[in-house]
């Protein structure tokens, strides 16, 4: 009988069911590898007036607990329990408990159980968990057969099989593990970091958008205009600068007669202050211009870059575009384009 339970099928048999309950209740010698010592059991119980409440929102919550999904069945179910709020991921035992139980009214009702069994399934299992604290696996299936004796009139036969195999294929089963889980403090190492995620941007609707080719000669087009724009700003810059030096560079030969500014000078020493002031407006005025020869040919080059841009441009994907007008405006475009590059050519 343990070998068939074992194996995950339901004992259908009332007969033989009952057979393997009085099997588990008498057995009494299983595999020593299979035994688990636990010395501490940190235990939840289910209040009295807690179940009494439980045992009448099942019964009159039917429809509602067959459309619950899990994580709102759980919430609903802890309330129903008087359980405070807890941290899911710091109270790991709190949280495998209630999926214990929760579980278990699951359970219950996927198998057809009046809902006033579904209520004693819940106190059942508390029960059991609650009894089998510290205990070996050989008395955890005797304190089982012993349980299920006890609540003999509290289920059918059929039931009552359906409990002892789904509790010897969970609990019994993975009974190590309860134990483990359930009945040693566990030194929880948990760190939280609050990361910012940064959403991609949102993308424009598809009325708005351009085609690649399309964007890719727009932007070229921006950059000319740009670089435009940035050779007559330094051209400005430049001829404040030199304002500046020309101004300086006079400044320091009228400095050069100390103590004869308001004295009348000679011919040939005014002849020199001249020749010295025009010669240093010409040498600014010659840099000015080769400057100004250069920028102008730089923008000159620019401006044809735009202009074989444009000549170039890609044509636009025709949309369809509502009417006989539309169309005519498409082809008058790409006509035009056409003879654009025709005269470039020539």
């Amino acid at each position: 009988m343990l070998a068939k339970a074992n194996s995950g099928v339901p004992t259908s048999n009332p007969k033989t069911g009952m057979a393997y309950v009085n099997a588990i209740h008498e057995h009494e010698t299983i595999g020593s590898a299979c035994l688990c010592k636990v010395n501490t059991f940190g235990h939840i119980s289910i209040h009295p007036q807690a179940f009494v409440m439980l045992y009448r929102v099942l019964t009159s919550t039917k429809a509602m607990w067959l459309t619950l999904k899990k994580p709102e069945g759980r919430e609903h179910l802890r309330r129903l329990l008087n359980w405070e709020e807890f941290d899911e991921l710091r109270d790991s035992r709190r949280s495998i408990l209630l999926d214990t139980l929760y579980e278990s009214i699951i359970f219950a009702v996927g198998k057809g159980f009046p809902w006033r069994e579904v209520a004693q399934v819940v106190k059942f299992t508390e029960e059991l968990l609650k009894e089998t604290k510290g205990c070996s696996i050989t008395e955890a299936v005797t304190i089982l057969g012993n349980k299920l004796r006890d609540y003999q009139g509290q289920f059918n036969t059929t039931h009552l099989l359906a409990l002892c195999d789904y509790f010897h294929n969970t609990f019994i089963r993975h009974y190590k593990l309860y134990q483990y889980v359930l009945g040693q403090d566990q030194d929880v190492n948990l760190t939280v970091t609050n990361l910012e995620v940064c959403t991609p941007p949102q993308p424009l609707p598809l009325a708005e958008g351009k085609d690649r080719e399309v964007w890719k000669h727009e932007q070229q087009l921006e950059e000319l205009s740009t670089a435009e724009v940035q050779k007559r700003t330094n051209m400005l810059l430049l001829k404040g600068a030199l304002r500046l030096e020309q101004q300086h560079l006079l400044q320091e030969t009228f400095s050069q007669l100390p103590g004869r500014r308001h004295q009348t000078l000679n011919r040939e020493e005014l002849e020199k202050l001249i020749t010295e002031a025009i010669h240093i407006q010409i040498e600014c005025l010659k840099e000015l211009l080769q400057y100004e020869i250069q920028i102008t040919f730089d923008i000159l080059d620019l401006k044809l870059q735009k202009k074989t841009l444009n000549l170039n441009a890609p044509i636009p994907p025709l949309v369809p575009i509502a009417g006989q007008s539309g169309q005519d405006e498409a082809l008058k475009l790409s006509k035009t384009n056409k003879g654009k590059k025709a005269k470039a050519k020539k």
